[in-house]
């Protein structure tokens, strides 16, 4: 047989079997520039990132899309509740009390003639801030302080660990009972650093936990092997890969503070007249729930609705980001 002159448009790759496989270098290039590319890479032959293939799956998920669709409406009427209701959540009319709907108020009228309509709107304000604050302000502590603990170890990792456990056991209404029922300030302030005290514990082991975890990797000892500093191993090489537990249990426990900071409210000790608040009329419509349903029923729809979309959108982003679930 003639023996084939060379050709170095063509490539020889080795396979699996021991055996070849001849490739186009045109091919080769083709593949490079397909987006998607093989499995497990991106554009340009590029390897993708977790994030990359989290956002993938989560624009494909219709409970991310349908949650977040419902999260961005609540976050526009929480910034511009004008938008959609007209009038002043604290503008009441006694003669028109427990009166069902109407022009100009679809929800009707609560037992002291406010348009339920309107401070339902305007309640959302205040939820989406208490929840927001709230998340922000137990991710950040709850992070650093687990994050230091899990990486340094030694007495401060005990420390932390023996505060969380005296923290878990402090009953969460309880405690608001108490230490709300002392505050004479009525903004919202006070039950946020209530959240933020009592909350940072549970964000603070999961972080312990994820940094332990992260930092037996190789790629960590061999930035340690070249020098890097502490810091630097902390920051550039453990945290990213250590905050996606942290992101998805902020994100369903937002929820869980909105549902708080309404049940306090409820009880009196939260937030008070003249803050417009779901918690607030509620406990107001209690009373009248023979007489006018309505006043309790659409706040209370309010706040079923907002809470189940946080609590679907952290479960789509826990499957977007546990490997283990694709």
């Amino acid at each position: 047989m003639p023996e084939q002159p060379y050709d170095p448009d063509r490539a020889i790759a080795p396979t699996g079997a021991g055996g070849g496989m001849d490739l186009a270098a045109s091919e080769a290039e083709t593949l490079e520039k397909t987006p998607g590319g093989p499995e497990g890479t991106g554009p340009a032959g590029k390897p993708r990132s977790l994030w990359s293939d989290a956002w993938r799956d989560l624009r494909r998920n219709p409970v991310f899309i349908v949650s977040g669709l419902v999260i961005l409406f609540l976050v526009f009427i929480s910034l511009w509740p004008s938008a959609i209701a007209s009038g002043s959540p604290l503008t009441c009319n006694l003669s028109k009390a427990q009166q069902g709907s109407q022009p100009g108020a679809p929800f009707g009228y609560d037992g002291q003639g406010c348009n339920v309509y309107t401070r339902t709107v305007y309640g959302a304000r205040t939820s989406v801030t208490v929840g927001v604050c709230a998340t922000l302000g137990v991710a950040l502590l709850g992070s650093v302080l687990g994050a230091l603990a899990g990486f340094y170890g030694g007495l401060g990792d005990s420390v932390l660990s023996r505060v969380t456990d005296i923290f878990f056991a402090i009953p969460v209404v309880l405690g608001g009972l108490v230490l709300l029922s002392v505050v004479t300030s009525n903004t919202v302030w006070p039950v946020i650093g209530f959240m933020v005290l009592l909350g940072w514990p549970q964000i603070a082991r999961i972080a312990r936990g994820s940094v332990i975890t992260a930092k037996q990797n190789d790629y960590v000892q061999a930035a340690r092997s070249l020098g890097a500093s502490n810091s630097r191993i902390l920051m550039r090489h453990i945290a990213p890969n250590a905050v996606a537990p942290v992101i998805v249990v902020a994100t369903i426990a937002l929820g869980t503070y909105i549902t708080l900071e309404a049940t306090l409210s409820y009880l009196g000790v939260g937030l008070k007249p003249p803050n417009v608040s779901w918690g607030i009329d509620i406990s107001a419509a209690s009373p009248y729930i023979r007489n006018a349903p309505h006043a309790l029923l659409w706040p209370s729809g309010a706040l079923a609705l907002t809470v189940l979309a946080f609590i679907m959108l952290g479960d789509a982003v826990r499957d977007a980001l546990d490997p283990k679930l694709r």
